[in-house]
């Protein structure tokens, strides 16, 4: 009897797994609600709805691989809830709160963020499997919208009035769309060993960082994800011997992503091993 020749196995599944898309529905409730509370003028309950809905987000892909329940459904499903969640929600926030007075100026920052959002998320599932999984090229989505949405909190929190402050949301919010798309490289962080194990002292300052971040919420936050977007273009002009145009926006040439991988494999030879 001739043997039978066995179908190759695929990373992802077919069907619909109930608790990895139950996260994300929860996510993408979050990021609804977010929208529904700017509209009712509670700015700082929406803000902190788009920052629950990142928790959800960084759930739900990790309870699927670990349950090992990853399927087609679910990596479109999350992206259509993070274009909701991280896209649609911290841009009409950010236009009720502030952007609205702006006129054309004002709907157009929104807009532009929304699309950058778009595309960041249709490039980063297009080029799943190819990229470098060390960095992010361009500002992630959740970044994106911690930062739009750690301001609104900063200013709904200390009672900023909106009006003072319009110019200055539209350029914060234009500027997160813009480096989304970007070529930008930012540390995605998949390469910790989350497992592993590790010293008392790691252990104390973690215990520190949540216990700055319990201070002070609000401004922690969206200062700790402003400083983030701003090290993906140190990251990139320390890492390249000369800095050109395709190493801040356009296709990347395999020659001009080659020079940042080689800095940057030259930079960890040199760190001295502990």
């Amino acid at each position: 009897m001739p043997d039978q020749q066995q179908e190759p196995t695929t990373a992802k599944r077919r069907g619909i797994y109930l608790l990895p898309n139950l996260l994300t529905t929860a996510g993408l409730f979050s990021g609804f609600y977010a929208i529904v509370a700017s509209m009712n003028g509670q700015f700082e309950m929406a803000a902190i709805a788009i920052f629950i809905a990142m928790i959800f987000d960084g759930l739900d892909g990790r309870v699927a691989r670990m349950t090992h329940t990853e399927s087609d459904f679910g990596a479109e499903y999350d992206s259509m809830a993070d274009i909701v969640s991280f896209g649609m929600a911290p841009a009409l926030v950010a236009y009720n709160w502030a952007l609205a007075d702006l006129g054309k100026l004002g709907w157009l920052a929104a807009f532009i963020f929304v699309a950058g959002g778009a595309l960041r998320l249709a490039r980063f599932n297009t080029m799943l499997g190819v990229a470098d999984k060390r960095y992010f090229q361009g500002l992630a989505i959740p970044s994106a919208a911690a930062i739009v949405a750690g301001m609104v909190w900063v200013g709904a929190k200390y009672n900023i009035d909106p009006d003072y402050v319009s110019w200055l949301v539209a350029l914060f919010t234009i500027a997160c769309g813009l480096l989304m798309v970007s070529n930008f490289r930012y540390h995605s962080f998949k390469d910790v060993d989350w497992r592993g194990k590790v010293n008392f002292l790691m252990i104390l300052v973690v215990v520190l960082i949540f216990v700055v971040v319990a201070t002070e919420p609000a401004l922690v936050l969206f200062v700790l994800f402003t400083a983030y977007a701003i090290s993906g273009p140190v990251l990139t002009i320390k890492n390249v011997s000369k800095l050109k145009l395709e190493h801040v926006v356009g296709d990347q040439r395999d020659d001009v992503d080659a020079d940042f991988q080689q800095r940057t494999e030259n930079d960890s030879d040199t760190t001295p091993k502990v």
